[in-house]
């Protein structure tokens, strides 16, 4: 905060963001990268808990033929290219945040979303230092941390404590003292409200790659002050449904009919969808595991085998013995950020066949993602219901429509994303914030009042 004004400070050379991604050699070096980042004073207890990954992090080493120091572990940007150049061989996990909270984990993997979050924070940490150290200013002890208003579509509140848990646990052991958490529809409000001349009912959607989370709030010149704002917060609701669902939503309504998916077999019948939903569902660990199972590569034989086309199943397999699902959702991807500018754009699916390419349409993209659509409209009005009867407690009166709509997160970029939102309370101002640091801005603002 440099005179009442939010600066973001780089995480890379060239840019304030960084893609929230990790690829490691082989999964067990992720704790003796995790090892050699930590303050010395939690070295000693850290290798008693994992004492079992780091011996196996030396045999793996000795088994890649890696040097001691060389770098076995990535993340950013940097993930994304050494994934895209040895997919079928090391360890990738897109946008963590996804699988915090889930259901039914096991210690071992709940203790490796601790250390892959404890590697992406010790990452972020490094980058502010440097930065910070630039300014003459002190390294970063504090943090204020975003989080979804829900980690997980269920498991409720037991889900945001184990997910809270594991996001303070990694924030000790990249070496901040104290922490705190803050909704980030709350947060990216916060940044907002500093525009405001008038006291508002404002509904804040953020659209996140992992997460959609609304936030009612009352802002303006009678509320920014108050140091506690419980009062002004009146409704919250969140969903795990974002970026990452709007992706998968359009590589398998868009990209799996070339590889099989809208066939039939050769007694008629139409080809079974599950394996088509498991090889792009990138954010859900039960379904990328059965797709690369014994038993699913069983399946994906007989299939190739009773299929009027073949030749298209056998693009299936390719994924799955070469673990390409990451890419063919990343086309999808690159093909949603295409469209928020084009009618139609181009996949490159060469890296499964050469000069396969797929073209896909607005129109293919808005109704690919209607389903995820429908459930952001739920959380919207879920929100604004929530808080009505919260304001009803309070005895005080709140309309049936907010006075402004304050959109954020990349994924609002797109416009039908936008439209979408937009056309739920049309006698709302609609208000487009930075889609990427209005989150961030408002955490910083957070912390003038938190730490000081």
């Amino acid at each position: 905060m440099i005179n009442d004004a939010v600066t973001l400070l780089p995480l890379s050379n060239h840019s304030d963001f960084m893609p929230s991604t990790l690829y490691a050699m082989d999964r067990e070096l992720i704790a003796e990268a995790v090892y050699q980042g930590l303050p010395e004073p939690l070295k000693a207890q850290y290798s008693h808990i994992r004492s079992s990954q780091l011996m196996r992090a030396k045999q793996m080493r000795h088994e890649l033929d890696l040097l001691p120091n060389e770098q076995a572990v990535f993340v950013g940007q940097a993930a994304i290219d050494a994934y895209l150049e040895m997919p079928e061989e090391g360890f990738y996990v897109r946008s963590p945040k996804s699988f915090l909270g889930a259901n039914g984990l096991r210690p071992d993997q709940i203790g490796l979303f601790e250390d892959i979050v404890t590697l992406m924070m010790q990452h972020v940490k490094n980058l502010a230092d440097k930065a910070l150290q630039q300014k003459s200013l002190p390294a970063s002890t504090h943090a204020v941390i975003g989080r979804p208003v829900n980690f997980q579509g269920i498991g409720g509140e037991d889900s945001n404590q184990q997910a809270e848990a594991i996001l303070r646990l990694a924030a000790s052991r990249a070496g901040f003292t104290e922490v705190t958490f803050l909704f980030e529809p709350l947060a990216a409000g916060m940044d907002f409200e500093s525009t405001l001349d008038s006291d508002n009912t404002v509904l804040v959607v953020d659209v996140g790659g992992g997460t959609t989370d609304c936030s009612v709030v009352k802002m303006g010149p009678s509320h920014c002050n108050n140091h506690d704002r419980k009062q002004d917060c009146l409704g919250h609701s969140g969903q795990r449904i974002g970026g990452n669902d709007l992706d998968i939503a359009l590589a398998m309504t868009g990209l799996m009919p070339s590889f099989g998916s809208d066939t039939v077999m050769t007694n008629g019948k139409p080809m079974p969808r599950a394996p088509f939903w498991n090889a792009v569902s990138v954010n859900d660990i039960s379904a990328q595991r059965d797709f690369v199972s014994l038993a699913s590569r069983k399946l994906v034989e007989q299939l190739i085998k009773e299929a009027e086309h073949p030749q298209l199943l056998k693009r299936l397999q390719i994924v799955q013995k070469n673990q390409m699902s990451y890419q063919v959702v990343r086309q999808a991807e690159m093909a949603k950020i295409s469209l928020s500018d084009v009618d139609s754009t181009s996949c490159s699916l060469d890296f499964i066949e050469k000069d396969l390419f797929v073209t896909l349409t607005a129109v293919q993209f808005e109704q690919a993602i209607s389903d995820p659509l429908a459930k952001v409209e739920a959380l919207m009005k879920q929100a604004m219901q929530t808080a009505t009867a919260q304001a009803q407690q309070q005895d005080c009166a709140l309309p049936s429509s907010p006075d402004i709509v304050y959109v954020t997160g990349g994924t609002a970029r797109s416009p039908a994303i936008y439209q979408k939102i937009a056309s739920v309370y049309p006698a709302a101002k609609v208000v487009v914030g930075d889609h990427f640091g209005s989150v961030t801005a408002g955490l910083t603002r957070c912390a003038q009042h938190a730490f000081n």
